[in-house]
């Protein structure tokens, strides 16, 4: 099926988009000026897009088919079977483009000292000595089974791997299988020869599995790998509506289905006709949801690559390190300097431990404290910001966790934390009826003589630690009253469900945020319309929502100037004459995942700018409860738009969205610096 069907006017399709963006991400792992072990992390990265992506949107796509087969999205009016055509067949050429780039890295592997060799890729002495590893190291725990009547099909688990054996027994053939241990270290070192030889755990397995099945004859073997459907729904009015029902145990149930939903893509390394076809039967599969892939089926390993090189080599290989700055104006506290000004904070160039974190704790030692309020979506797996909502909590504190127990994969983490913050003593509440709670908002009480006032934390992501230290975010600290009482209201209409609510400075989903945006567009075409300059800047992760997307057209009509800068899913395709001549969209894929989203209404001074938990998706501006905050310090706003005009000006990393529904890398100029925005940042750090 053509890629065309993908794209139809100014509209491309938000999955094949996707694809595109993940393409951005494997270029980097064929870009040599990135570092070789970075690269392989990209190369990682692509893998786990691609799983979790089948997962969930071809999961959905799957669903859809089955309850609403007739019904088309709403841009290029695909129907759920026509986009999942287009998807298995856009998915083997890229297959094959990454097995291409694994061949490529190992050759530089080995170069630098490393070599990674498949089952049989093996000499003897290395054979000789992989079979008595396994024999005493891997053997003990695995599991074979051989189907019959007593032994029917094993329930492949989700992305596990496994090794299935066409077997015979005498004039009997039969189906062996050998899952791969997840619980086993994925690398095993060889000793000899001056360069490490490592073979990845699976490949031991396939390649002396044999010994699992004294008896038989083995005549063939493939190494699978099944991803199941990952996309369930939740509501509200699913379950019991008395008052002391637990919704955590409805969702744990929900979790728990995960393992047995429907295969949506089996991968094999072999194109033994036999195994395939027994699978494919088995499984309830159609073919073309069967790749064979001639490379790796799980990339994980190559983030462990670097404990096998020396560690006076190690270092080339990845990029230099580096530790987020702690702003000087913050050595008299945090919350000394917020009362004073508002405090701008830029993830990971910024340190959040060192910053944010402090400000929690500050707080929960402060005597004039009285309340903290916080939205939870993600956390690190050691989180200290919960530490610190605890101490609060012991010191006396009313704390108020909002934590969003539908935050896609990490739903049993966000329990956990629900549970352990509730047993101390802290209100917790899990979301809002069927909205989820994206929104980044931290709401402090204080009285300071004898009044009252507000400390407010907004961001762009999440309270993460891990992620704060690899992910772009922005963040503002302020003390506002207007903000303050705004934060406040917030929470309390969380606390009772309410989303009809009018804030005086933010806008906030599913109520005001989009209202408040359609009025800033308008604002700017009209602006157009009657001559004046007119200007507009986004930063965001993904633009899907169709009705902003023709007021985004409307303006470019006008005549105003419109910078979109999407890291990931654009449905709108820019520099189309006379409709979208006047808008650019610029992606930027690099050593940091872009997470800030960033609105800007306006041009110089003047400008009106937004920071936002929000993407411009239907499914965040009309079923998600986000903020969006105006930047009402000016020297913040100046900041800001500086970040946006370096990273318009990245001619290293940035890559440009054509009116043919590609994306290219602009064509450097003779003596043109080169900008690779990331960098940049780091260094003014």
């Amino acid at each position: 099926m053509s890629r065309n069907i993908f794209c139809s006017g100014v509209y491309m399709n938000r999955e094949y988009s996707w694809m595109l963006f993940n393409d951005r991400v494997l270029d980097q792992a064929e870009d040599e000026s990135n570092p070789l072990l970075e690269r392989c992390k990209f190369l990682s990265i692509f893998t786990s897009n691609l799983d979790e992506f089948y997962m969930v949107r071809v999961g959905s796509l799957y669903n859809q088919m089955m309850v609403s087969p007739s019904s088309k999205e709403n841009k290029t009016k695909l129907t759920a079977a026509e986009q999942t055509e287009g998807i298995l067949a856009e998915t083997k050429p890229r297959y094959k483009r990454r097995a291409e780039i694994w061949r490529s890295l190992k050759k530089e592997l080995k170069a630098a000292g490393v070599k990674v060799m498949g089952a049989d890729e093996l000499g003897e002495k290395q054979k000789k000595q992989a079979g008595e590893y396994f024999v005493a190291h891997i053997l003990p725990y695995l599991s074979p089974l051989v189907i019959d009547a007593k032994h029917p099909m094993l329930r492949f688990a989700n992305k596990s791997m496994c090794v299935v054996y066409d077997l015979n027994k005498g004039d009997k053939s039969m189906i062996g299988l050998l899952p791969v241990p997840e619980k086993l270290p994925r690398l095993i070192e060889l000793s000899g020869g001056k360069k490490k030889s490592l073979i990845p755990l699976e490949e031991l397995i396939r390649g002396f599995g044999a010994y699992c099945f004294p008896g038989y004859t083995v005549k063939d073997s493939a190494l699978i790998r099944i991803t199941r459907n990952a996309d369930f729904e939740t509501d509200e009015s699913d379950v019991d509506s008395e008052y002391d029902y637990d919704f955590s145990k409805y969702l744990k149930d929900k979790i728990d289905m995960r393992a047995s939903l429907d295969v949506v893509r089996l991968e094999i390394n072999t194109a033994s006709d036999k195994i395939k076809s027994f699978l494919i039967k088995n499984l309830g599969l159609k073919k073309s949801r069967c790749f064979t892939v001639a490379d790796c089926l799980d990339y994980k390993f190559l983030f462990s690559l670097d404990r096998f090189f020396p560690p006076e080599v190690a270092p080339s290989l990845k990029y230099p390190p580096f530790k987020g700055r702690t702003p000087k104006s913050l050595d008299d506290g945090v919350m000394a300097r917020a009362m004073k000004e508002d405090i701008f904070l830029s993830y990971p160039f910024d340190n959040m431990e060192t910053t944010f974190v402090r400000l929690l704790n500050e707080c929960a030692e402060s005597d004039k404290v009285r309340s903290i309020k916080i939205t939870i979506y993600r956390l690190s797996s050691r989180s200290k910001v919960v530490d610190a909502l605890l101490k609060a909590c012991e010191n006396g504190k009313d704390v108020t966790v909002v934590i969003e127990l539908l935050a896609r994969f990490d739903e049993e983490s966000n329990m956990y934390y629900a549970n352990l913050l509730a047993e101390a003593g802290c209100t917790v509440i899990y979301g809002m009826g069927n909205y989820k709670v994206h929104s980044k908002i931290v709401s402090v009480v204080l009285e300071d003589g004898d009044k009252v006032r507000y400390i407010t934390h907004l961001g762009t992501g999440n309270y993460n630690e891990s992620t704060a230290k690899q992910y772009t975010d922005l963040n503002i600290i302020t003390s506002d009253d207007k903000i303050g009482e705004d934060a406040v209201a917030f929470f309390r209409n969380i606390a009772i469900a309410n989303v009809e609510y009018e804030y005086n400075r933010l806008l906030v989903a599913p109520e005001t945020l989009k209202k408040g945006f359609s009025e800033l567009i308008e604002r700017e075409t009209e602006r157009a319309e009657n001559g004046e300059s007119a200007r507009m800047i986004m930063k965001m992760n993904s633009l899907t929502d169709r009705e902003l997307i023709e007021k985004l057209i409307a303006a470019s009509k006008a005549g105003v100037k419109i910078d979109l800068i999407v890291r990931g899913i654009c449905c709108l395709i820019p520099g189309v004459e006379g409709i979208t001549e006047n808008i650019t969209v610029k992606s930027i894929v690099g050593r940091f995942l872009e997470h800030s989203r960033i609105y800007a209404f306006g041009d110089g001074d003047d400008a009106e700018i937004f920071i936002s938990s929000a993407d411009l998706m239907t499914r965040n501006i009309d079923k998600r409860v986000e903020i969006a905050t105006p930047v009402l310090d000016r020297g913040i706003r100046k900041k800001i738009r500086g970040m946006l005009d370096l990273i318009l000006a990245d001619n290293v990393k940035g890559r440009y969205l054509t009116n043919r529904g590609k994306y290219v890398k602009k064509e450097i100029a003779d003596g043109e610096e080169l900008i690779d925005s990331q960098a940049a940042m780091l260094e003014k750090r």
